[in-house]
């Protein structure tokens, strides 16, 4: 193991003001506590050294190798304060690049409010000294505590404390948590609408009725080990899946497409007021020039990528799953016939095998995805070193564009699968669709495949978010509980509190990375899919709030405080957001024209009800089609003792299963009805009417809401005006005054612009103040 050297910044502002300049040197952290042992009488909380004078503001560290010698390697700018030579050896001119840091980050106050640096401000708990109370404690007292979750965020004080970069996350976070609000309410009402309107399902009720749903006989879902089975016993799906199935359903997934359009817009106008209020307007440009890699120089690579097997990881498990679902569907079917819980009315019909697959496919399905979370995360890592992007900033618009990439077909493709492919490509009892031939493909049940998507979507999403909290609050508490239980074997009170603070977890460079992904990934769950659960915007909702304190309590207590960096934006993930947008759009519509049921029972109530009066009786009758039992294929048909008690008591010929298509006997027999395609061509109309008005709207609001705020946008005209105004004149001055040098003759020009420089120069500074 090696040993961990501190290079301490000790800062004495008189010294760096009136007298000889501040030395920096290496401090070895195995003679700490010899060293402290010599002055015990110092506060293990106070920050400053042993003479009391110094204080100490800042601390690099470096590993030695084994060998005790030091490390010579070169590390990117924004890794370390000063020049690796300051590392390594801090000599007279490199002093002068520390001062000039943190005289920038620690701005100097004069007069009675020098207690705050010269007085013992201490950690994230209060301090003894009323008039010295830390910007870290007021932090943890008013924005980590979770009883603050109803108040603001102050912005400010997270931007001068952490750092531009870290103050624009909160400040997206707290914005989209906002905004959220809006959207959970919408979903509330959609879903207390379904249960208002509960007991007008009335195929529910058909498929409920004895008469009805108990008389039909369905075909197999599966081959030899699923038998035959009344459409009753899907009874309390049926019911469930109206909660969200219904016409509330349409208008909250165009509504969605509106408020996504809307929270884009206004966070673009909250972004461009937190650019001018922070001086980051002009940045993007400077923050290029400064923040060259190192790397970009030093290495050189022709090496070519295979895209094509980049996911080939992802696709297997997500072929993985689905041969999971169609595997396991037989043996939950086979076992539940005979099980003892299936005796029981309740159980019976609640636990069918179609509601076990689900729940245990997308339980399997979520252990792979944070599994391959770890993988995912070293190959898009892995992969933009190769590229050696030139700057930190087009570092991370890479690593973020492959990492979101990996994670949205992780994340997503279980529930695209259950949304747009199951129950798609099915076939009929005497001509089953085969994935490689072997597993038949799954079908969906009578109520349709919705509920099993919102299942799909409750436990992935709920799931990651849960587990997101566990390993964002616990694994830095515990890992720091263990830190400082090590360092318990030496004294109490020689456990000095700059070695408490080195001692807690630090916030790597790509910390902020992870908890802009787990938004994004929360933001595509509520987008993407949120035609099938009403109330995803709700669940978002209260995990946000607690979001928002967690990373706050993180971030005061846990973490070591990060150098503090700029940046005016969310960067690519801007643009990411943007992209789910409007795909959402897409999505949303193919949801509610081919996954849920909205679009046949229109056609039906409107085109093919019975009787006078457009009602949707009958409909269930109407969904299923007939097939003939004697002409099911031998390797599709049951297993001996497959088949429950009631199908051999009676002279049952024909089953129905789910599609529209002639019965047998007919000319055209097993052939679609003209019934599917005008369900088809409504389905298609759906998805393009819905698509235009949604996009409509949005490029409507886009336009009409400007990303810049009109007081902003005038504010930041006139800066530009007067800088160019002065360094005209500043120019123009300059000019004349080496004419005035070069020709004696000449007389220096007093024009009203040179006479009024000083007066312009402080009018500028007001302003820019």
């Amino acid at each position: 193991m090696g040993v961990t050297k501190h290079l301490l910044v000790p800062i004495d502002f008189q010294s760096i003001f009136m007298g000889p300049a501040t030395v920096c040197y290496p401090y070895n952290y195995e003679k700490s506590f010899h060293l402290q042992a010599l002055n015990q009488q110092q506060s293990k909380d106070s920050v400053y050294f042993r003479d009391g004078v110094r204080r100490i503001d800042f601390i690099l560290s470096y590993i030695d190798d084994k060998d005790g010698e030091k490390k010579q390697v070169c590390h990117p700018p924004s890794y370390s304060l000063v020049s690796p030579e300051c590392v390594c050896e801090v000599s007279a001119q490199n002093t002068p690049q520390i001062i000039y840091y943190i005289i920038l980050k620690m701005p100097i106050l004069s007069g009675s409010r020098n207690t705050l640096f010269f007085g013992t401000c201490r950690y994230w708990t209060r301090s003894r000294d009323a008039n010295c109370e830390s910007e870290r404690y007021s932090l943890y007292k008013y924005w980590a505590r979770f009883s603050s979750f109803y108040k603001e965020q102050p912005l400010n004080l997270i931007r001068k404390y952490y750092g531009e970069k870290i103050g624009i996350y909160f400040a997206w976070l707290g914005f989209y948590t906002e905004m959220l609000s809006y959207a959970a309410v919408v979903g509330l009402l959609c879903f207390i609408y379904g249960v208002a309107t509960f007991d007008e399902n009335v195929w529910s009720k058909e498929i409920c009725n004895d008469t009805i749903g108990g008389q039909i006989v369905m075909c197999p879902l599966c081959d030899k080990k699923c038998g035959y089975w009344k459409l009753s016993t899907t009874c309390s799906s049926s019911w469930q899946s109206y909660l969200f199935d219904n016409t509330a359903t349409v208008f909250f997934a165009i509504f969605m497409g509106i408020w996504v359009t809307l929270f884009l817009e206004f966070w673009k106008r909250r972004q461009a007021r937190l650019e001018y209020e922070w001086d980051l307007v002009d940045f993007e440009e400077e923050q290029q020039q400064l923040q060259l890699r190192p790397e970009y120089e030093t290495k050189c690579t022709h090496r070519r990528l295979n895209r094509v097997t980049q996911i080939s990881l992802i696709i297997a498990c997500i072929i993985g799953v689905i041969a999971y679902r169609l595997a396991v569907f037989a043996a939950f079917a086979s076992i539940m016939k005979d099980s003892p819980t299936n005796k029981l009315d309740v159980v019976g019909t609640l636990i069918t095998p179609q509601f076990a697959t689900s729940v245990t496919a997308s339980c399997i399905n979520f252990v792979i995805i944070m599994i391959l979370n770890f993988l995912y995360e070293h190959v898009a890592i892995k992969i933009t070193d190769m590229e050696v992007p030139k700057t930190h900033v087009e570092y991370e618009n890479k690593l973020t564009v492959k990492m979101f990439l990996f994670q949205f077909v992780n994340y997503y493709s279980s529930c695209f699968y259950v949304a747009f492919f199951k129950g798609k490509f099915v076939g009929y009892p005497g001509d089953y669709a085969y994935m490689f031939g072997k597993w038949r493909n799954e079908e969906c049940e009578p109520g349709g495949c919705l509920i099993e998507l919102t299942t799909q979507l409750v436990i992935v999403m709920v799931g990651k978010q849960v587990w997101g909290n566990i390993q964002e609050a616990l694994v830095p508490w515990l890992r720091n509980w263990w830190v400082s239980r090590s360092a318990r074997n030496h004294p109490e009170s020689l456990y000095s509190r700059w070695e408490q603070d080195h001692d807690l977890q630090t916030f790597s460079q790509l910390g902020l990375f992870y908890e802009y992904l787990e938004m994004v990934i929360q933001f595509g769950f509520i987008t993407l899919f949120v035609a099938s659960f009403p109330l995803a915007p709700l669940l978002a909702l209260m995990n946000n709030i607690l979001e928002v304190r967690v990373d706050a309590w993180k971030f005061t207590t846990q973490f070591r405080r990060p150098v503090a960096a700029k940046a005016h934006s969310i960067g690519a993930w801007d643009e990411i957001l943007n992209m789910i947008a409007v795909f959402s759009v897409v999505t949303n519509a193919f949801i509610v024209s081919f996954t849920s049921d909205m679009i046949p029972r229109l056609v039906y109530k409107y085109a093919y009800h019975l009787g006078s009066e457009s009602t949707m009786e009958g409909y269930i009758n109407n969904s299923l089609s007939i097939f003939n039992i004697s002409e099911i294929p031998v390797e599709n048909r049951p297993e001996e003792g497959e088949n429950p008690d009631w199908f051999y008591s009676s002279n049952i010929t024909t089953c129905r299963y789910r599609d529209y298509r002639y019965p047998p006997g007919h000319e055209k027999q097993y052939t679609h009805t003209m019934q599917f395609w005008h369900i088809l061509a409504a389905k298609l109309a759906f998805i393009i009417i819905m698509e235009h008005v949604v996009f409509v709207v949005k490029f409507f609001v886009a336009w009409l809401i400007p990303d810049v705020p009109s007081d902003v946008k005038a504010r930041t005209k006139r800066e530009h005006y007067l800088i160019q105004e002065y360094l005209h004149d500043y120019e123009l001055e300059k000019l004349k005054i080496q004419l005035s040098q070069n020709g004696p003759n000449i007389e220096p020009c007093t024009c009203p612009a040179t006479a009024a420089t000083s007066v312009k120069l402080e009018v500028f500074s007001d302003c820019l103040s």
